[in-house]
Parts: structure tokens; sequence; C-alpha cells
């Protein structure tokens, strides 16, 4: 079974205990927004970091094309 960081930090109970505070400081008809504006920002971030990976290929390879 492969393992994320969500697994290693938290268990199963401890995520069920957060999603419980959750809907119950946003109400369940925030969830949905709430999770749509996540998964943007998260799609977002790869969006950049694939971007500065792209970069650093890029010199690097511009770096050994030089040499």
């Amino acid at each position: 079974m492969n393992y994320t960081l969500i697994h290693a930090a938290f268990g199963y109970w401890e995520l069920l205990l957060i999603l419980l505070v959750v809907l119950l400081l946003f109400g369940a008809k925030k969830l949905p927004e709430l999770a749509r504006s996540l998964g943007k920002a998260s799609k977002e971030f790869k969006a950049g970091a694939d971007e500065v990976k792209r970069e650093i290929e890029d010199a690097a390879s511009s770096v050994e094309d030089e040499n």
C-alpha cells in the first residue's frame, strides 16, 4: 500500500474529525465552494511548480550547450 504525506501525518479518525470541524465551521452549503477553491489553488500551484521546473531544466540545458 502506498502512503502519502497525509497518511503519515494523520490517521483516518483524525481526518474525519477535521472534516467534521470544517463542516461545523463553514456549513454544508459552503463545502462544495471551499473544495472547488482548494482544487483550483492546487491546480495553479502544480502548474507554477511545473513551470519553474521547466525553466530550471531549460537553463541547465543551455549551460550544457555552451560547454
